[in-house]
């Protein structure tokens, strides 16, 4: 169902700050337009701009298996440990590759084959700081990073401070590649309006302390994986994003930040397009179509 977003609530919890205007509504059609044309597709898309000018929502409460984008909550958590003293970002933790699955805690390993960052593997036996960790696992999606800061930030702990940041229909169960949890649908969730609260917070620095927040922008912006939301923007427009893919889906969320304007957040999360090139070229356009939307606004 296609829903537009009336009130600032719908992304962060204050309903009083928004102003919605008939040029976004606009915007919305060619964007359903462009989904329209891309048979079976499951698209989300959630926009805020955030002088809350504006935002709008298609499907935003929709929930997609969340595939990388859930390794956003896992950096949230983990800086807000270290605000309160529980951890610092500087202790070194043990790289291990075994661990337990959710469903019954038998031992599973990660493929470097299937891992975007097979060079993290060349640490397994050594210690790695918590801050280096972190670093792989956002900039360059590290899985294996990912699992070892899971251990260490707590699952359930990201998944609150998730519902707390107003991601309130994102859900953090697991590590990636368990195997046993995936056959029986125990995955990681998300939606795009959860995963833009989480973006807003963390560029406004109420997601952790506002020193957190700065290091955990300036991460996102170090991505390496240029997303396809980027791919829509002129040359060099700086983007806080973290993208996510599995098999038959492709999501990316981004903080824009158009030269001498405000920035924006901008997540596309789609499923159900067997072609990768038709995916990444849908989020483009949309992207692209946000753009040219901003510069007239």
């Amino acid at each position: 169902m296609i829903t537009l977003l009336l009130a600032l609530a719908a992304v962060s919890g204050d309903s009083t700050l928004l102003r919605q205007s008939p040029p976004v509504d606009s915007l919305r059609t060619r964007i359903e337009a462009r989904i329209a044309a891309v048979p079976g597709a499951q698209v989300a898309v959630v926009l805020h701009d955030l002088h809350d000018r504006f935002d709008m929502g298609i499907a935003g409460d929709q929930s997609f298996h969340a595939a990388s984008t859930m390794k956003v909550p896992v950096m949230i958590e983990l800086f807000r440990q270290a605000d309160a003293g529980h951890l610092s970002l500087d202790q070194p933790v043990l790289v291990v590759n075994s661990f337990g699955s959710i469903v019954d805690g038998s031992n599973y390993a990660l493929d470097p084959g299937d891992d975007s960052d097979s060079a993290m593997y060349a640490f397994i036996g050594k210690r790695v700081p918590v801050r280096e960790l972190i670093e792989h696992m956002i900039t360059r999606s590290s899985n294996l990073a990912t699992n070892i800061l899971i251990a260490v930030a707590g699952a359930t702990a990201a998944d609150s401070t998730a519902h707390a940041l107003g991601a309130t229909r994102m859900h953090v169960l697991r590590g990636v590649e368990d195997g046993k949890a995936f056959a029986r649908g125990m995955n990681n969730t998300t939606t795009a309006r959860g995963l833009a609260a989480l973006l807003l917070a963390i560029e406004r620095g109420t997601a952790a302390s506002p020193p957190s927040c700065a290091q955990m922008r300036d991460i996102l912006l170090r991505e390496v994986y240029s997303g396809d939301i980027a791919a829509g923007l002129p040359a060099g427009t700086p983007v806080a994003q973290k993208t996510g893919s599995i098999t038959g889906v492709l999501h990316d969320a981004a903080i824009v930040y158009p030269r001498g304007g405000t920035p924006y957040v901008l997540v596309v999360l789609t499923a159900g397009i067997p072609d990768e090139a038709v995916a990444k070229a849908l989020t483009t356009d949309i992207s692209r179509m946000v753009w040219e939307f901003d510069s007239t606004y």
